[in-house]
């Protein structure tokens, strides 16, 4: 199967993935070797020891929303971070970066934003998988989502003074409407989250519309061969940044010229170490820069 879209093209290795090769998602399902011998090599395997890390239920305006939260063990007031996950939900490598962050002192969680329109570990084209889950789930639901998100970590550990946000490729470009949606956030790290587009009912601005609105500044990693992601965008991005309020202009994106998208999925051919490792600890930087 070939995509067109070259955003969700640029999620994927140069192969065609049949049902047992694609990624499984979801917080029982975990997710599938499916880059064959490159995940065993370059999979990045944090351990649990000295925090509670598992599964949670969010109570939100329609149900319960299933997440994956880890903290370090017997401490409270913890500064907290919301991880959103890519289009492949709260799978390994998120449960993965959320222990990460804990062992950094953070309470992290990831909310399966996606619970309501379906799994994504049913799906075995990405086509299907954009059409009947990713396009059909509202920007106003996620917002929602991630208030309720922030609401039950400071009910159990984090410090609901200290709230932070961080997200992959969708769920970059989630960080940047919530930096613009969320009163008193104190920073947001987006991972090569798309910036312009077209708008729908349902997702009605992108990432450069929200900017005269951002109430946080925000980090951007971008690679500077992200086939779905021209640094046209960037650029584009930039200039709106610069003329923008306060909190936007005391954001920045970082480029990496050789790093192409997806660069921090340690389970996929995409990932490019020493671009990850250098992001990474600059997202950490950043978050203590701005009180986190």
């Amino acid at each position: 199967m070939v995509i067109k879209d070259a955003e969700f093209d640029s999620l994927l290795p140069p192969l065609t993935l049949n049902r047992r090769g694609f990624i499984a998602t979801g917080l029982a399902a975990g997710f599938s070797l499916a880059a064959g011998p490159a995940v065993a090599q370059t999979a990045i395997k944090t351990g649990s020891q000295g925090l509670v890390a598992g599964p949670v239920e969010i109570p939100t305006n329609d149900g319960k929303m299933p997440a994956y939260r880890a903290a370090p063990q017997g401490r409270k007031d913890l500064p907290t971070l919301l991880v959103v996950s890519e289009i492949f939900g709260v799978h390994e490598y998120i449960q993965d970066v959320c222990r990460r962050l804990a062992h950094q002192g953070y309470l992290a969680i990831a909310p399966e934003l996606f619970a309501r329109q379906g799994d994504p570990a049913k799906y075995s084209d990405m086509a299907s998988l954009r059409a009947e889950i990713i396009d059909k789930v509202p920007d106003a639901q996620v917002m929602a989502d991630l208030d309720a998100t922030a609401t039950w970590a400071a009910a159990h550990g984090g410090a609901a003074a200290r709230l932070g946000i961080l997200g992959f490729c969708w769920g970059g470009r989630v960080v940047w409407l919530y930096a613009a949606h969320r009163p008193g956030l104190r920073a947001g790290a987006a991972w090569y989250g798309q910036l312009g587009g077209a708008s729908s009912d349902l997702k009605p601005r992108t990432a450069l519309d929200v900017v005269p609105h951002l109430q946080a500044p925000v980090l951007g990693a971008y690679g500077g061969k992200d086939a779905g992601i021209p640094v046209a965008d960037v650029d584009r991005m930039r200039v709106a940044l610069a003329k923008g309020p306060a909190a936007a202009q005391a954001s920045r994106i970082d480029i990496y010229p050789n790093a192409p998208h997806a660069f921090h999925a340690d389970y996929r051919p995409s990932f490019h170490k020493a671009e990850a490792e250098q992001a990474w600890q600059r997202m950490l930087d950043w978050f203590k820069q701005n009180g986190l």
